[in-house]
Parts: C-alpha cells; structure tokens; sequence
C-alpha cells in the first residue's frame, strides 16, 4: 500500500461523494459513519448490513482508487489509529512569534496540497470552458467568501470577459434575478450551506444559468445543486477556524481558473491585460 492510499481513504470518500449514485452513496454513507465497524468487517458482513452484493460493495472499493476491499480497509484501519494531523499546526501557547508563523504557513500550505489531491480535473475544465463561453459571469459570496469573490472580480475582470460582483445580499438577489441561460453564475461559499447563496442559486437556477460552486468538499446543499462543484480541504484547528484555512485554497482556485481562461483568450486576453495596466498606470507616481 503506497502512502496515498495509506493517508487518504477517507478523503477519497468525501470528494467523490457528490459524483455517487444510489447504492454507491449508501456505502459511503455506511463507511464514513462506521470507520471503526468496516475494520473489523469483512465485504460479506458489509454488503449484507446493507443489502447489497459483495460486487457492489467490491466496485465502490475501486471506484475510489483502491484495488478491493481489503486494500480500502488497511488504510481505513491505518487512517484511524494515526489520524491525519499536521504536527507544525499545533501551536502552543509558549511557541515565540517565528515559530507561530512557521506552523501558519505549513498549514496553509497543507491546505493548498490537499485541495489539489481532490481537484478533479473535468470539473475544473468545464469550469473554464463554461467561462470562455459566457456573455457574463456573476459572483456571489457571504461574508469571508464575499472577499475571495471580489478577489475574483478584480482577477477576471482584467482578461476582457464582462464580470460583476455584489456585497449587499439584496443586490446579489436583483444581479441574480438579471442573468440569462447565456450566463454563469460563481457561487462561493465554504459550508456550503449560506442561506443567502442557497436563495441566489435558487433564482440563478430558475432563470437557467450556469452554476459553479466553490466549496468545502464535505457533502452540502450547494455541491449538491450546482452545475460544477469545485472543492477546497481545510482543518479546523484552536487557532484558526476551517472557513479561515479554506481561504487560503479558495483563492489558489480562483487564481488557476483565471490564469487558464487568460491563456485560452491568447491575444484577446493580452490586449484586455494591456488596457487594464495602461489605465491604473497613472496611479503610480
């Protein structure tokens, strides 16, 4: 068993979670509730506690990359009795200042690695092409998400494409209630879960927008409903909440998204790169 498989069974499970059909989304369920049960499980006791075949139960072992059951549950097993931590994240009350810092960057670089091992990559295309393709592009986000999204817009803004973005949560309904089936709607949120961005998606989705959402991989309304969820992984830790740690990822995303849709504009998008620098140049002294 290499370390992937050794480290991130759990993971695997979470990120594919959303892509899982009737029974494949009862055995995952049935995994990530009973970690400890299914080490001490055979395929048989499983598939019957669920009232599946042992193919079926087999299939979803290899559907999220391991070659069986019994290679899923050595690294269910390992997994649980050496959780995955990131030692330099546990910060003590006597660490001095540098040493705070350390432990801050390696966790924010942890996040970033993590993001990019459950980043699936047709998701992640859709997401520029369905950008490209666009007449205008829409963000939206609740407070911390809000900031990444005008993040975005100060990004996307600079390849040519028309992009909004709004803070007031009214405003975003009116913006949202505006788009097209021509349109793509941004929704950012780390819970997934915003009741705020559930009612624009709502109103995006009636008028037949596209949708892409930037989320926490754990199962969640949002990843659930849009057209393209995209994932970020972070940890809660005494210091630092999760949504704070996802922010870290959630702008490395928007950053790979902008980059690809400013390489796949070539010449259009040189010369709107050109205008926006020709235009705040006389903001330097």
């Amino acid at each position: 068993m290499n370390t992937q498989e050794k480290q991130y069974c759990m993971m695997r499970i979470r990120s594919h979670y959303p892509k899982f059909r009737g029974k494949e989304q009862v055995i995952a369920d049935y995994i990530l509730n009973n970690p400890q049960k299914i080490v001490h499980s055979t395929i048989n006791q499983v598939a019957d506690d669920l009232g599946v075949a042992d193919s079926t139960v087999f299939r979803f072992c290899q559907r999220i990359g391991f070659k069986g059951y019994q290679a899923m549950k050595i690294a269910l097993a390992t997994e649980i009795v050496e959780p995955i931590q990131d030692i330099h994240e546990n910060i003590m009350e006597h660490d001095n200042e540098k040493t705070v810092a350390e432990k801050v960057f390696r966790s924010n670089m942890k996040t970033l690695e993590d993001t990019l091992r459950v980043l699936d990559e047709p998701s992640f295309k859709q997401t520029v092409q369905a950008i490209l393709g666009a007449r205008k592009v829409e963000l939206y986000g609740s407070g911390g998400s809000n900031v990444i999204a005008m993040d975005a817009y100060h990004k996307f803004i600079r390849t040519g494409i028309s992009v909004s973005v709004q803070s007031d949560t009214h405003m975003q309904l009116m913006s949202a209630s505006q788009l097209t089936s021509d349109d793509v709607a941004i929704i950012i949120s780390h819970t997934g879960a915003s009741k705020d961005m559930m009612h624009v998606l709502e109103v995006v989705q009636d008028n037949g927008v596209k949708t892409i959402g930037i989320t926490n991989f754990a199962k969640s309304p949002l990843s659930q409903k849009v057209d393209i969820p995209l994932y970020t992984v972070s940890e809660e830790t005494d210091y630092r909440s999760e949504a704070l740690a996802s922010r870290i990822a959630q702008l490395a995303m928007i950053d790979a998204i902008y980059v690809n849709v400013l390489m796949a504009k070539k010449e259009h998008g040189k010369e709107a790169l050109q205008k926006v620098r020709k235009a705040i140049s006389v903001k330097r002294v």
